[in-house]
Parts: structure tokens; C-alpha cells; sequence
């Protein structure tokens, strides 16, 4: 996938490499700007939400004895770790919930591989917002762009896109935030091609977490190797046995290449208003407004259609809180009976709830591959033989219906108020919206850190 740009053949590392060293913060266009500090609000309040989750707990204990002297925060918890530890640990918090940002298209969630690296480095070696802001607008559109080079068929064939892809935008934002020159960022990005992997098969459990926080540990490696000297193959992402044709795919080589710097693939990203897969959330608000039409009790059965991609994440048997955030059984559930859909309706108290399991075995799926990805038709018999039906295409938090700063803020603050934060949340809220004026982002980051419980 060499590119001709006039007589000149770039590869899409060498090209990729240019864009991350050559790009200028001035030439970023504001409402951009603005959308890095969005994401990195969603990304933190996701991530301190769960701070103290077992599953969290586990990896800061595992990483712990391995830890190098020079150590950074772990976003909500007492210890400290070095900056591959640290950024691994709040890597899988940050994805933990499914409650994280996506690139609908991929199905990536382009923050959570990317910030924690970035941040981890601002801590120990004093970044401004700025530098940190500019990396990782540089990281994330580098990941969403190689992502799309490569979809749908990258995840269709079982490749977790967010981890395979999350450990080039990792790779991408910290050589620029180390100041790499345009070679140095190719070589990071052509070692970072050999540390890719995560599965599809392991989203239901906490296999999928580790590849997450992998891709963010494995970009950092791979930055600090290319600035220590370390060298790549030219073509190691495109190449005939570079990363996209070994993972089975030939890439298309425009999505990497056109508009590079102009057109923002970063500019789609999306938030989620509730807890699960995005894919799952034309359900919930199609079953949100079913219930003002029909009461649960009055519910014979529900058929939902969706696009393949639905149907693949989501037909499954409930047993678990991993499970309930990619059912469609479970998000039918929630919305009809409970009329929300926050956290605690996709813990365990909430899978073993006997009125939902029973809702959930009134519910069929259905393929309609007329649907876009995203959307839902929920239709809905009632125990009179009257059917109901809710068409959603555009969900809440889609690109179509976005979510608000006051939105992503009250999320925020729900986050924080897990780990009983809220009352800093105003704070925090300050500091991000405001990232920019902050000359050393090191305070900021450890005013995340908690005491001991």
C-alpha cells in the first residue's frame, strides 16, 4: 500500500510519521480542540468510576512488583506504579464498564489506549495541556484512520479493533509528546504494528481488559524504542506480511491517506449516555419509550432487528454483568421494566433480578440488514395481541444526537460519585475545560490519586 503523492511513494507509516511530527496545534481547528477535552473528561470519570472495581484491584496488584522506581497515578487509588503499569491499569479501567467513547464506523474507542499513556508522561516529565491535548488528537486520529483501513473485516474476523488499533494511536501520541522527529515516529509506528492483538471472542470477560491496557503499555514501548534507536520495517502496517494482511486484511490505503490533516476522523467521535456496547443503545432508548406506551407487566414478547453486527455482539445468554452490557435481552430489560439504564442496572444484583430475567426470555432477535449500524427497531406484542413498535436511528450520544458538555459533566460526576468523588467533580471540571492554560499537567493528574481505603 505505497501511496504515489506526486513522484514521491510513501508508505503509510512514513506518511503517518510526517503528519505526527509536522503537525502545528494553530492549524487544529477549535471545535477539535475542544473535543480532545471532552474525551479526556469522559475517559477520567470512566475510568474513576471503578477505581476500585475487582477488576482494577487485581491489575494494580499484578503490576505492582514489577514496578520501576519512577512512578505515576493510578486514576482513583492510593498506589502508585510506573508509567507502562500505571497506564495499563487505568487503560482497563477506563474501558471497563463499556461506558467509553466510540468511533461508530470502527467500533473503536479511541481514548482509553491513548490518554493514559500520555498522561502517565506528563506526570513524570512535566507536559503542558497543550502538548498533551496535541498528542493525543494526533493518537486518536491515527488510530481511527488505520482502523478504518482495515474495517468492517479486521473485527469481523475476531480482532478487537480498539486494542490491535489503540497500540498505534498509544504509539502515535506519545513519540510526538517525546518529541520524535517524522522517521523516529515511522519506526515507533512499525514497532507497534508487532504488539498488536486483542479478541472479539474475550469481550464478555476480563481477557479483553488486558488487551486493552496492553495497547497503551505496548505504544509507549514502542516510542521509547524508536526514540532509543530501534528501527522498524518500512511497510510493517501495510507490507505482504505486514499487520493489516497478516491480521487478514488488505488495507485501503485513501482511508490512511486522504484528507490526512484536514479531515479529522477523530472529529466523529461519540460518547455514550448509558453503560454497554454502542451498538445496544437505539435499544435501550426504543425500549425507554416503549414503556410510556405499554407497562411491563402487559408485555407478551418483543422481537428487535438490527444490522448483523447487532446481532453477533448481542444475541448471547445473560450470566454475568460483562455479559448484561452486550445483550440485547438485558438492555430491553433495563429500559422497559426499570426505565433507566445506569450502572447498576448492568451489575450483578440487576442480571439475577428474576422480573428481568423474564423479560429477557420474552425477547427474540432478528437480523434487518436494511438497518444502519447504530440502529434498532424494537417491536413489542402486548397481552391484548396489539403490537408497538419503536424505530430508533439515531440514538442518544450518536453523532446525530450528540451528548452535551453539561451532559458528559453530570456523567462525570455519576462516575465520581461511585468512588466518592463527587465533590471534586467542579474541580476537575475547571481544570479540563481549561487544559490549554495549564503550563505542567503533573498536579492535575495526581489530584486524581486517592487515599488508602
Amino acid at each position: 500500500m505505497m501511496m504515489v503523492a506526486g513522484e514521491q511513494r510513501l508508505f503509510a507509516g512514513e506518511a503517518l510519521g510526517a503528519f505526527i511530527a509536522g503537525s502545528h496545534w494553530d492549524e487544529i481547528p477549535r471545535a477539535l480542540r475542544h473535543e480532545a477535552k471532552r474525551s479526556l473528561l469522559n475517559a477520567l470519570g470512566c475510568a474513576l468510576g471503578v477505581a476500585w472495581d475487582p477488576a482494577v484491584e487485581t491489575a494494580v496488584r499484578v503490576m505492582a512488583p514489577f514496578s520501576g522506581p519512577e512512578r505515576a497515578t493510578v486514576i482513583g487509588r492510593p498506589e502508585r506504579l510506573d508509567a507502562m503499569g500505571a497506564c495499563f491499569v487505568n487503560t482497563i479501567a477506563a474501558n471497563l464498564l463499556d461506558y467509553d467513547d466510540t468511533h461508530l464506523e470502527t467500533v473503536i474507542h479511541p481514548t482509553a489506549p491513548v490518554a493514559p499513556p500520555l498522561l502517565a508522561l506528563a506526570e513524570l516529565r512535566g507536559f503542558s495541556g497543550v502538548e498533551v491535548l496535541h498528542a493525543f488528537l494526533l493518537g486518536a486520529e491515527v488510530e481511527c484512520r488505520i482502523g478504518a483501513s482495515v474495517s468492517p473485516g479486521h473485527y469481523d474476523r475476531g480482532w478487537h479493533i480498539t486494542s490491535t488499533t489503540g497500540v498505534f494511536g498509544a504509539a502515535a501520541g506519545c513519540a510526538r509528546l517525546l518529541g520524535l522527529d517524522a522517521r523516529q515516529c515511522w519506526h515507533a509506528l512499525g514497532i507497534a504494528a508487532s504488539q498488536s492483538a486483542g479478541l472479539v471472542e474475550n469481550l464478555p470477560s476480563a481477557a479483553k481488559n488486558v488487551g486493552m491496557g496492553n495497547a497503551a503499555r505496548n505504544g509507549l514501548l514502542a516510542a521509547l524504542l524508536a526514540q532509543a534507536g530501534y528501527e522498524a520495517a518500512p511497510a510493517a502496517i501495510e507490507g505482504p506480511l505486514g499487520w493489516a494482511r497478516a491480521m487478514g486484511d488488505v488495507p485501503e490505503p485513501s482511508r490512511i491517506f486522504d484528507g490526512l490533516g484536514m479531515h479529522w476522523e477523530f472529529g466523529r467521535n461519540t460518547y455514550k449516555p448509558y453503560p454497554a456496547g454502542i451498538v445496544f443503545h437505539a435499544i435501550i432508548d426504543a425500549g425507554l419509550d416503549l414503556r410510556q406506551r405499554v407497562p411491563a407487566e402487559a408485555v407478551e414478547s418483543v422481537i428487535v432487528e438490527g444490522d448483523q453486527l447487532l446481532l453477533d455482539r448481542g444475541d448471547r445468554i445473560v450470566r454475568t454483568a460483562r455479559d448484561s452490557r452486550v445483550s440485547i435481552h438485558h438492555c430491553v430489560a433495563v429500559s422497559m421494566l426499570r426505565g433507566a439504564a445506569g450502572v447498576g442496572e448492568f451489575e450483578a444484583p440487576a442480571v439475577q433480578d428474576p422480573a428481568l430475567a423474564a423479560l429477557r426470555a420474552k425477547t427474540r432477535a432478528r437480523l434487518d440488514p436494511a438497518l444502519p449500524r447504530g440502529a434498532a427497531r424494537v417491536t413489542l406484542r402486548d397481552t391484548a395481541g396489539r403490537e408497538h413498535v419503536s424505530l430508533v436511528t439515531e440514538p442518544r450520544g450518536s453523532a446525530g444526537c450528540p451528548m452535551t458538555d453539561r451532559e458528559l459533566e453530570a456523567k462525570f460526576r455519576q462516575n465520581a460519585a461511585l468512588s466518592g468523588r463527587e465533590g471534586e467533580a467542579g474541580s476537575w471540571f475547571d481544570h479540563i475545560w481549561e487544559l490549554e492554560g495549564i503550563t505542567n499537567l503533573a498536579h492535575f493528574v495526581r489530584s486524581f490519586a486517592s487515599s488508602p481505603r
